[in-house]
């Protein structure tokens, strides 16, 4: 039987891998011995060499050159003393990115999360009776005050809010929803899906694209015990569409009062109210220019209408337009929150300290919604002025061009989105920084970024990755030139 010519190079470049001992006697491994210990040094040469036969064996063409092999060595070290999840600097220009954990907090929130994480606290007592108290009861007065409802509750997000609330006023009975409004969300969520997990009887009205009140008001029997409303977060139906306004679900409701059917309605997005317009600072080199002012056009639902137009429930987000940890907020009326709270399921769903004192700090800088656009991240960066995006770009694109000299490097115009199931059809005019190297693979350049010990997460469009200047801070655009430099470097590429 004759060799198979492919077969003898393959059984080669096995033969031919370096050994332990080899690589250790490499410069650019041995010095690793400066940061790491021999132990873990020899831990993760193994390991690359074995991701290196089996790259091989699977028919691969893994590189094998020092160089490289250097490079994946000191990735695995750093991989196992970084902590899987960690801070990234996100220059995707989304702002409530989900896979990079949605709002970023407002230091007041960091500062009081960190407090109570060192050390006790009152959770769950009473410090004026010295009895045990209600975890419940930290958030119940602010929220009240901030959205105009009898009462509020809790829960460690708005799904667990749905489920907990359709479970508690409607399991084994009707809830009529518009057909327009089953939604899917990331994360295969349906709302088919929960109103079946709680128990419910799922009762579509309408069409697609439109459904009247009538439809709402045919569907009514003696058993029907909600009628939901569900915000269609992340997608918006235009053209010939219909949909009753919450007062006329409120007043059908109304209509049937001895059934105290309850009107639930799950908002998502956590738009407590419409942002004030936001005026800019002045001008130092102009000061008598008229401020320029950010004005907000935002097509989504707020907490204190939903409140004011009588709905009986309202659900939303503690992490995306709000701005605060991922929790689910549930406010209406007293004795709808009392049955939630009575339901066995609500203690699946409480949440912990950390999240409640997040929320608490967070919601306490609503009683300033002048100053929410400095204040809280999320707010600041939908509101940052062309002028400043622009600017922050130009400085970027600059320092690129300085420490890499070879990279085509461009300030450009370009848009970002809200993200996290928010405000889907409204761009937000942005400026980004176009880096492209020559003959290099942009997606691999992309991917060692990530890899970083701080992670660079940017867009790749037309073999160029774009950082968009919406989502970084002044600090992180002043990393990313030095980090790019760097990261060329140890590819052997520069």
């Amino acid at each position: 039987m004759e060799n198979n010519p492919a077969d003898n190079s393959h059984s080669s470049l096995l033969r031919n891998l370096p050994s332990v001992d080899a690589l250790l006697n490499q410069p650019a491994i041995a010095s690793l011995l400066d940061e790491f210990a021999r132990t873990e040094l020899v831990r993760c040469i193994r390991a690359v060499l074995d991701d290196c036969r089996e790259a091989l064996r699977a028919g691969g063409s893994p590189a094998l050159d020092v160089p490289t092999l250097a490079l994946d060595i000191r990735h695995k070290l750093y991989q196992r003393t970084q902590p899987n999840l960690r801070r990234v600097i996100n220059a995707t220009g989304i702002v409530m990115h989900t896979n990079l954990g949605r709002a970023p907090l407002a230091d007041e929130a960091v500062e009081a999360i960190t407090d109570v994480a060192a050390g006790y606290c009152n959770l769950e007592l009473d410090l004026a009776t010295g009895r045990r108290g209600d975890r419940h009861e930290h958030m119940r007065d602010l929220l009240r005050e901030l959205t105009g409802a009898e009462d509020a509750l809790v829960v460690n997000n708005n799904a667990a809010g749905t489920y907990l609330a359709l479970n508690t006023l409607a399991e084994n009975q009707p809830v009529i929803v518009s057909r327009g409004q089953l939604v899917e969300i990331g994360g295969s969520y349906r709302m088919p899906d929960i109103m079946a997990a709680a128990g419910c009887k799922m009762v579509e009205v309408g069409t697609t694209n439109r459904t009247h009140i009538a439809d709402y008001e045919r569907a009514i029997d003696e058993d029907t015990s909600v009628l939901l409303r569900v915000h269609t977060s992340n997608y918006r139906i235009c053209g010939f569409v219909a949909s009753p306004p919450l007062k006329e679900l409120v007043a059908l409701a109304r209509k049937y009062s001895r059934q105290n059917i309850a009107v639930v309605d799950d908002l998502g997005s956590g738009l407590l109210d419409k942002p004030a317009p936001v005026i800019a600072e002045p001008d130092q080199e102009n000061p008598d220019a008229t401020p320029k002012t950010f004005a907000a056009d935002w097509d989504e639902p707020t907490v204190r209408d939903s409140i004011a137009a009588g709905a009986d429930l309202t659900l939303f987000s503690g992490d995306k337009l709000l701005g605060g940890p991922q929790a689910g907020v549930i406010v209406g009326r007293t004795e709808l929150i009392a049955r939630l709270r009575q339901n066995p399921l609500a203690r699946t769903f409480r949440p912990d300290k950390m999240t409640l004192v997040g929320l608490e700090a967070t919601l306490r800088l609503y009683r300033d919604p002048d100053a929410l656009a400095r204040r809280l991240p999320v707010r600041r960066m939908l509101s940052t002025s062309l002028e400043d995006l622009e600017t922050r770009a130009e400085q970027l694109t600059r320092k690129i061009a300085e420490l890499i000299p070879e990279a085509k490097v461009a300030c450009e115009p370009d848009e970002s989105f809200a993200g996290g199931g928010t405000l889907p059809t409204l761009p937000f005019p942005t400026w980004v920084a176009r880096v492209r190297y020559p003959d290099f693979d942009t997606g691999r350049f992309a991917a060692e970024l990530r890899r970083r010990s701080l992670p660079i997460i940017c867009r790749v469009r037309d073999e160029s990755l774009i950082f968009d200047c919406r989502t970084l801070s002044i600090e992180e655009v002043e990393q990313i030139p030095p980090a790019l430099a760097e990261t060329l470097r140890e590819m052997n590429i520069e």
